[in-house]
């Protein structure tokens, strides 16, 4: 039987390891899901409301140890408190609009007919969760599939396999119904025989690109829906007319919060030919504010990667860059706990840079970001689209209707103008190119995790 193991990035400690499920655990949890869906549905919109709000304030309450279990699973400092804002933000405004998003579509009125679409739930929602950002990125669609009349099974990454475990705490103490809720500790063929055989009616993936081909594949002739979000090189456009300050100071925390390690964190900066010296210069100066070091230390604003895998991959790309004449700013003397050969990473500003180098090209997913000058919005936005993935792009600008101009030509799902690395609830979660299909979040999301009924039905 395999072993999943999490090994902690701070320390190299072994934090967790756990049998993965057998053959017979997964069959007879697929088959407790199924029974628990069947009665779940029919339960009624506000008691599955009330029951995703117990499960809230179940979770709130283990927040003095998830915090700094969570620094030692993936190297998030402790200072930053968790996730705890944005996962109850998210949870409270699927509740709020759950009416609304899961009420019948009325068409016209016919004399002699009633006719409406209703919203079927889904059935058995597969969710395969992210270590990055373990909590928000599972509850985007674990509320919503819950809330519509679905069962959830969970299968957490490894680096974060403790907060799987604390999803199924939240669940129980909240008394939802038996089998509804599960997590499941799977490894990667078994997640893909649960998928092969047809065996759940919907699978929520984010992760890489490949490991979105490789969850294509194994539903390949079942029908099974799919959400996937994948890669991303999120771009960012510093226009002339920008609040200078304010634009600064949030590209280095959108490029550098959580090491990098965000799915829609900037990862290449534009900047107009009249603000690129004076920006690189405050850039550069900002970045060198980090602490480096031990998560768990209040101290500390910039953790280790999740792994030295990970970290090794900015590291390349870094080094090909500047073999191919970049120019690095930011000198490791400053960060001493940066070192070769572990997780601990310093934050890298690149100039000199274009898109032949991986680091502008391919995802980094780590602390280090690539800085251009444009000429004008057209080079600006030709950049931009300059590349496979297409999760958010952001303009700054004090002009809306030019933000708004140029984010129509912006192969992405998200436009912002002033702000970065956010998911809105009220707005649909997705992507374009490679970073993936469907979405999540809003009353879009619901609309991923159920299926449409008509009734069609005449008086005579």
């Amino acid at each position: 039987m395999s072993e999943i193991v999490c090994v902690s990035p701070v320390d190299g400690r072994e934090v967790a390891r756990r049998p993965a499920a057998s053959a017979s655990e997964i069959e007879a949890a697929l088959a407790s899901a199924r029974r628990a869906q069947k009665e779940w549905r029919q339960v009624p919109l506000a008691e599955r409301k009330a029951a995703l709000l117990r499960f809230l304030d179940a979770m709130k309450s283990m927040k003095d140890e998830i915090v700094p279990e969570m620094a030692l699973q993936m190297g998030r400092p402790v200072r930053y408190g968790g996730e705890f804002g944005p996962f109850e933000e998210r949870i409270r405004y699927m509740v709020d609009i759950a009416d609304e998003a899961l009420a019948p579509v009325v068409p016209k009125p016919m004399d002699g007919f009633r006719r409406y679409i209703a919203r079927e739930p889904a059935g058995i929602v597969f969710v395969v969760a992210p270590w990055n950002y373990p909590y928000i990125t599972t509850i985007n669609t674990v509320a919503p599939a819950l809330l519509a009349g679905n069962a959830v099974i969970l299968k957490h990454a490894q680096q974060t396999i403790l907060v799987g475990d604390r999803f199924q705490m939240a669940a129980d103490k909240a008394g939802l119904p038996a089998g509804l809720f599960q997590h499941l500790v799977l490894d990667h063929d078994a997640a893909a025989r649960i998928l092969s055989t047809g065996s759940v009616d919907h699978v929520n993936f984010t992760g890489s690109v490949a490991g979105g081909r490789a969850i294509s594949k194994a539903c390949g002739g079942t029908f099974t829906s799919m959400g996937l979000e994948l890669g991303g090189k999120d771009p960012a456009y510093v226009r002339p007319d920008a609040n200078f300050d304010a634009t600064v100071a949030n590209l280095v925390d959108g490029a550098f919060y959580n090491a990098g390690q965000c799915c829609c964190g900037i990862e290449r900066v534009y900047v107009h030919e009249s603000l690129y010296d004076r920006f690189v210069e405050a850039f550069v100066a900002q970045t060198g504010d980090y602490t480096l070091g031990n998560p768990l230390d209040e101290a500390t604003t910039l953790g280790p990667m999740a792994a030295t895998r990970f970290a090794d991959v900015v590291r390349a790309q870094t080094a090909e860059a500047v073999a191919k004449g970049a120019r690095a700013w930011i000198d490791p003397a400053r960060f001493a706990a940066s070192r070769e050969g572990t997780p601990y990473l310093l934050p890298q500003v690149l100039t000199d840079v274009d898109h032949s180098m991986t680091v502008m090209r391919d995802e980094s997913f780590g602390p280090v970001v690539g800085i251009m000058k444009v000429k004008d919005d057209a080079e600006a936005v030709a950049m931009m689209n300059d590349s496979p993935y297409g999760l958010t792009a952001s303009i700054w600008t004090s002009d809306t209707d030019a933000a708004e101009r140029l984010g129509r030509d912006i192969e992405t799902g998200t436009v912002f103008m002033n702000r970065c690395d956010y998911v809105d609830p009220g707005l649909a979660w997705t992507g374009v190119k490679d970073t993936g299909r469907g979405a999540s979040m809003s009353v879009i999301g619901f609309e991923m995790l159920t299926r449409p009924k008509s009734y069609h039905l005449r008086s005579i």
